[in-house]
């Protein structure tokens, strides 16, 4: 009698196990990923050349980055959880690095080739 009610138990337990959990989508499309994080970046650099004290620049980029979360209309913990999502799935994180960096190049290629003004 034991026997049959432990090969039933394992056979459950294994069964239940084995099923494949239904893949929820991430809180932060790619896309949205890619530009709040290129933006975020940006005002990191932003603030980090200003000619304050690294303590006060990194207050200012808290608050600056704040700003922008809230323009876009994302919350810090949904920010969280995208960033916990794409830790889960490195390939996707990696396409996602990829987008920001093929883009910064861009906007530097695009600076470097822009007429400047006139020179005195």
């Amino acid at each position: 009698m034991r026997v049959p009610l432990l090969l039933l138990v394992i056979t459950v337990f294994g069964s239940a196990a084995c099923q494949r959990k239904r893949e929820e989508p991430p809180p932060l499309s790619r896309d949205q990923m890619v530009g709040l994080m290129m933006e975020i970046y940006l005002a990191e650099a932003r603030t980090s050349l200003l000619p304050v004290a690294k303590d006060s620049s990194y207050r200012l980029f808290l608050a600056y980055q704040d700003t922008l979360m809230h323009r876009r209309g994302v919350q810090d913990s949904t920010l969280r959880k995208a960033y916990a999502y794409y830790l889960q799935h490195p390939a996707e994180l990696e396409a996602i690095y990829d987008a920001i960096i093929d883009s910064l190049s861009l906007r530097e290629q695009l600076l470097r080739e822009a007429p400047q003004g006139p020179r005195p």
